[in-house]
């Protein structure tokens, strides 16, 4: 056993050690390559506030609260959210011990990050996925979040949602689409709305079918050649990002093409690249790099979703089956994505 092994169950304390070897559940005895549906949210319930990437002020803890209270939800704060160490929210072992602690209290029913930032690519071989696949339960965020949705998914086969943070600002557009994809468990059909932020550019044109799968495409591309990212046949991977360079979203969108990523999805949707532009001359457009990359591939593409840095976001679930409409910009959930 290495050192951050030992330190891990040192921290977490015999407690969490004992919710490594769960008793088998309906859940559990299922085909490891079934995807798993964590149940719907409902009044009453309570979600579980973690930080397992960056820092944040305390006072939103309080704001969180009022939106969840709005929800009819209630707030369980993990015992090291306000941790502090350096840029991160504490020790890698403490904030692997808080996703762990809250995917195992059965009295939580979903899991809301506070905020990205940077840290969960640190944490994720310290998540106990087996644990966390025999407790399937909601945990959604974005940004730096993107790592422990990818990983999750993946390797604990259960549906994640790419939306908001607590720290985010929860939109009248934002909270419809929660209630009816986490509550009502509804296959809606997201679409922009009919405003300046929500224009679509079609790069590609048509329709497509395939799981969704993606998040923050610096996230993403950090995570290439681990052992944490989902399959990639026939799937309609979607990407935001937010302050990156041009030539910043063209080095990674190589990376994923070298990587054979790019050649085997069906379709691709760039959501909102927020403050993207180049601080160096000559340079080319970001549409340009899109188009340089996206157009060979053959299948639908657009830019423009309502997906990323910006305030009105779309609850996204990662493993759902959807079809994708490149010329009016909009993603059709082929199934419900909670129980």
């Amino acid at each position: 056993m290495n050192i951050q092994r030992r330190q891990f169950i040192k921290t977490c304390g015999l407690a969490t050690l004992a919710t490594q070897f769960p008793l088998l559940t309906a859940q559990s005895q299922t085909s490891p390559n079934t995807m798993i549906k964590p149940p719907r949210l409902q009044v009453g319930d309570t979600v579980g506030l973690i930080a397992p990437a960056g820092i944040f002020e305390p006072q939103y803890i309080e704001v969180v609260q009022q939106y969840l209270g709005k929800l009819g939800l209630k707030a369980k704060l993990g015992k090291h959210i306000l941790d502090r160490y350096g840029y991160l929210a504490g020790k890698d072992t403490d904030r692997a011990c808080d996703v762990n602690d809250m995917f195992a209290d059965s009295t939580v029913k979903a899991i809301l990050a506070m905020r990205g930032g940077w840290g969960c690519n640190r944490i994720l071989a310290l998540l106990n996925y087996q644990l966390i696949r025999s407790h399937a339960k909601i945990i959604m965020g974005y940004s730096d979040i993107t790592s422990l949705l990818l990983a999750i998914n993946a390797r604990s086969r259960i549906m994640t949602f790419h939306g908001p943070v607590a720290t985010s600002t929860w939109t009248p557009f934002m909270l419809d689409y929660l209630k009816r994809i986490l509550f009502d468990a509804e296959a809606v059909k997201l679409q922009n709305t009919n405003s300046p932020e929500g224009r679509v550019q079609t790069i590609n044109p048509g329709k497509a079918k395939g799981k969704l799968v993606g998040g923050n495409l610096s996230v993403l591309s950090a995570m290439v050649g681990s052992p944490y990212l989902p399959a990639w046949q026939n799937r309609i991977l979607f990407v935001e990002d937010t302050n990156e360079d041009i030539y910043r979203v063209d080095r990674m969108l190589t990376q994923l093409k070298n990587a054979g990523i790019l050649h085997r999805i069906s379709g691709f949707i760039f959501g909102q690249c927020t403050d993207c532009q180049s601080d160096n001359e000559p340079s080319l457009t970001l549409m340009q790099v899109l188009q340089d990359h996206l157009l060979p591939l053959g299948i639908p593409v657009w830019y423009g979703a309502m997906i990323g840095h910006i305030q009105d976001k779309f609850i996204l679930p990662i493993g759902a089956e959807v079809e994708i409409d490149a010329n009016l910009g909009t993603i059709q959930l082929l199934e419900a994505a909670v129980s």
